[in-house]
């Protein structure tokens, strides 16, 4: 569905491409677990463009395991030859499982020890049993996720839970002072709770959230008047949406909605 490719520029350059939610195990830990596989001629390279999702992610290949922090930027992976990758993008309760300070690692991918983790999951994917290869990496994830979780998640974590998910699914919250009384806090208490399980700011958050939805609109929908969707998601004008499109993605709407109509 074209939904599960919010936050990717161009899907139609995208590998073979599986999303699966997360089960209840683990609900308060991961959004939802990701599966590319790629299989690229020789000599040629395969970009994939994206407005990553605002959290940090935890991902296996099968050489390794890492950790990729909250993104501030559009970013690129470039795939090669033949492989895969499992990720799990993480819920801000999960991150103090990984690092206490989330913003020291704002667009890095760091090495991650888990080997236990990257073998039985790279023992799912390399098993191709009739296609259910991918549904048993994820359980592999998911059984050692929950091995590592330890007791019940704070009050505050879950409140980033509520922070993050208040801020994806509410378009009409286009300042901090509006998440922050939808959630019946202070302004302060989200400064404080986004910054220690997310590593960005409230103001950040749903600046990445009204991003993703103006790409999404713009490619489903290309003949929607860019001035009437500034408005639609809180900007002042079409001036500002095509300076926050340059400025963290580096082109303007009207340049991306041509890009994808060429694809």
């Amino acid at each position: 569905m074209e939904s599960s490719f919010k936050g990717i520029l161009y899907p139609a350059r995208l590998p073979a491409f599986h999303r699966f939610p997360a089960p209840a195990s683990v609900a308060e830990l991961v959004q939802w677990f990701w599966i590319p596989e790629w299989d690229i001629e020789p000599g040629r390279t395969s970009r994939q463009h994206l407005i990553a999702y605002p959290s940090c992610n935890l991902v296996v290949q099968p050489d390794g395991v890492a950790f990729s922090g909250p993104t501030t930027r559009a970013a690129h992976r470039d795939l090669h030859g033949k492989g895969w990758a499992v990720g799990a993008l993480l819920r801000p309760a999960a991150v103090p499982l990984f690092t206490d300070e989330p913003g020291s690692l704002r667009d890095t991918e760091v090495d991650f020890p888990a080997e236990e983790l990257r073998l039985s999951v790279s023992d799912a994917m390399n098993a191709y049993d009739g296609g259910t290869h991918r549904e048993r990496a994820v359980e592999a994830f998911v059984g050692w996720l929950a091995s590592v979780a330890g007791p019940a998640m704070s009050e505050e974590a879950l409140l980033a839970n509520r922070l993050m998910d208040v801020v994806a699914s509410d378009v009409s919250l286009v300042r901090v002072e509006d998440a922050a009384s939808a959630l019946a806090v202070s302004t302060r208490t989200l400064q404080r709770v986004a910054k220690k399980f997310i590593g960005l700011s409230p103001a950040a958050l749903i600046r990445r959230r009204r991003l993703q939805d103006a790409a999404e609109r713009a490619r489903l929908d290309p003949g929607v008047d860019l001035s009437v969707l500034a408005a639609e998601l809180g900007y002042a004008d079409h001036a500002h949406l095509t300076n926050d499109f340059r400025k963290y993605l580096g082109f303007t709407p009207s340049t991306y909605r041509q890009a994808v109509a060429g694809d």
